[in-house]
C-alpha cells in the first residue's frame, strides 16, 4: 500500500507539471480557423454510445453471473471493497435473458475486462464534452495537443496503479486491457474533435455562465450515476437511482438549449465576469492531465498532496486570467494614462470584486458542505463546487451591473 501512495503522489506532480507548461500554449494557438462546414461529431454523442455499452455490459454481466456462478458474484466480490456487486439477479426480464442466451461462459470477459477498456473513453470523454460546452475551439486546440495523450497515459497509469492495489484473478488481463484503451481512446476523441464543426463559446454573462456551471454539475450527477450502478457492478441500485439520472437528464437538455440560444445574444462584458470566463479556459486546460491522478490521490495517495496539486491549478488559472483581463482593460483605455482622479485601478477594482466574490462563495460552500448528505466523496465535492460557483457568477454579475449603472 505505501509503495502505490508512493506511486501515485508521483503521477499527480508528473501529471502537473508538463499540463502547466503546455497548457498555456494550446490557448495561446486558439482560431476559429479550423471551423469548416459539414456534419459534427460531439463528444457528447459519442460519451451517450459508451455510456450505452456500458450498460449492456451490466446485462451480459448479470447472465453470465446467473447462468455460470448460479447468480453468486462472490468469486469476484471477495476480492473487492464493500460497496460492489449489488447485482439486479432478481429482475424478472434479465433473468429471462439469462434463461435464453446461448453459451453464457463466453461472457466471461464480462467481468471486469469489458469496464477496464471502457472507463478511459467514458472519463475522456466526459471531460471533453465540459471543455467544448465551454468553448468548442478549446476542446479542439487540446484534441490536437500533447494533452490529450498525456491525459490518457496519466489516467490509465492511475486506473492500473489502483487495480494492482486491489488485486485479484482478473488484474492481468486489466493492465493489459486499460494499456489497449490508452491507445485507442485518445485515437476517438481525436476523432470526434476532427469531425466538430461547433463555433460556440460560453458568454461572460450570468445567464451564460449558470447555464454552463448547471450543465457541469447535470453532467456530474449523471456521471456519478454511471459509475456507483454501473462501472461499480451495481444495478441493482438503478432503480433507486433512476429518477435522480432522469431529473439530471432533463435539467441538462434544458440548459443545453438555454446556452444554444444564449450563443447568438451580443453579451456586455464586465472585468469580472470576464475574469470567471478566462479562469474557466485556464482551469480547465490546465487540469485536463492531473485531473483523474488528483482525484485517486485524494484516495490512495497523500491527500494534502492531492489538494495542495489542485489548489495551484486554480490558483495559476486565475493568475492567468487577470492578466488576460488587464491586457483587455490596457487595450481599451484607448490611450489612457490612468483611470480617472478619484477613481481605483482596473487591478484594485478587480480584486475588490473578486474579493466580495470569493467570500460569498465560500459562506455558500460551506452551507452547501454541511447539507449534503455524506456518501461519496464526489458528491460532497460537486455540491460544494456547484454552491461556490453559482454564488459567485451571481455576485460578479451583480457587481459589474452596479459599476455599469453607476
Amino acid at each position: 500500500m505505501t509503495d502505490v501512495r508512493m506511486l501515485v503522489d508521483t503521477v499527480v506532480v508528473a501529471s502537473a507539471l508538463p499540463a502547466f507548461v503546455l497548457a498555456p500554449r494550446v490557448l495561446g494557438r486558439r482560431s476559429g480557423s479550423s471551423v469548416r462546414a459539414g456534419r459534427s461529431v460531439s463528444p457528447f454523442a459519442a460519451l451517450a454510445v459508451v455510456t450505452g455499452l456500458i450498460y449492456v455490459n451490466q446485462v451480459l454481466f448479470t447472465v453470465y453471473v446467473l447462468r455460470v456462478h448460479g447468480g453468486d458474484p462472490s468469486f469476484i466480490a471477495r476480492y473487492l471493497p464493500t460497496g460492489w456487486f449489488d447485482m439486479a439477479s432478481a429482475n424478472p426480464v434479465l433473468r429471462r435473458i439469462a434463461g435464453s442466451f446461448p453459451a453464457p461462459e463466453l461472457l466471461a470477459p464480462s467481468v471486469l475486462r469489458v469496464q477496464a477498456f471502457l472507463e478511459l473513453p467514458f472519463v475522456l470523454l466526459a471531460l471533453a464534452t465540459v471543455v467544448r460546452w465551454l468553448d468548442a475551439d478549446l476542446y479542439r486546440q487540446i484534441a490536437r495537443s500533447a494533452l490529450l495523450p498525456l491525459a490518457s497515459v496519466s489516467y490509465t497509469t492511475v486506473f492500473c496503479l489502483v487495480e494492482w492495489d486491489l488485486r485479484n484473478p482478473y488484474t492481468a488481463d486489466d493492465l493489459v486491457v486499460r494499456s489497449l484503451s490508452a491507445v485507442l481512446a485518445p485515437i476517438l476523441v481525436a476523432l470526434c474533435a476532427a469531425r466538430d464543426r461547433g463555433a460556440t463559446r460560453t458568454p461572460a454573462s450570468v445567464p451564460g455562465l449558470l447555464a454552463f456551471i448547471g450543465s457541469l454539475g447535470a453532467l456530474g450527477v449523471l456521471v456519478l450515476v454511471v459509475y456507483d450502478t454501473a462501472l461499480l457492478y451495481n444495478l441493482g441500485r438503478l432503480p433507486e437511482r433512476l429518477p435522480l439520472a432522469l431529473a439530471a437528464s432533463v435539467l441538462l437538455l434544458g440548459l443545453r438549449r438555454v446556452a444554444s440560444r444564449l450563443q447568438g445574444r451580443p453579451a456586455r462584458r464586465g472585468p469580472t465576469l470576464a475574469f470567471l470566463q478566462h479562469a474557466l479556459r485556464h482551469w480547465l486546460s490546465l487540469f485536463f492531465v492531473p485531473a483523474l491522478a488528483v482525484r485517486y490521490g485524494v484516495l490512495f495517495g497523500t491527500p494534502q498532496l492531492a489538494t495542495g496539486v489542485g489548489l495551484v491549478t486554480v490558483a495559476t488559472a486565475c493568475a492567468l486570467a487577470a492578466r488576460d483581463v488587464l491586457a483587455e482593460a490596457r487595450k481599451t483605455a484607448d490611450g489612457s494614462v490612468g483611470p480617472p482622479d478619484g477613481q481605483p485601478s482596473p487591478g484594485l477594482l478587480l480584486a475588490r470584486r473578486l474579493g466580495c466574490a470569493v467570500l460569498a462563495g465560500t459562506g455558500a460552500a460551506c452551507l452547501a458542505a454541511w447539507l449534503t448528505p455524506r456518501s461519496y466523496c464526489e458528491v460532497m465535492l460537486l455540491s460544494v463546487t456547484a454552491a461556490f460557483l453559482v454564488t459567485t457568477v451571481t455576485v460578479c454579475g451583480f457587481a459589474d451591473a452596479r459599476s455599469v449603472t453607476r
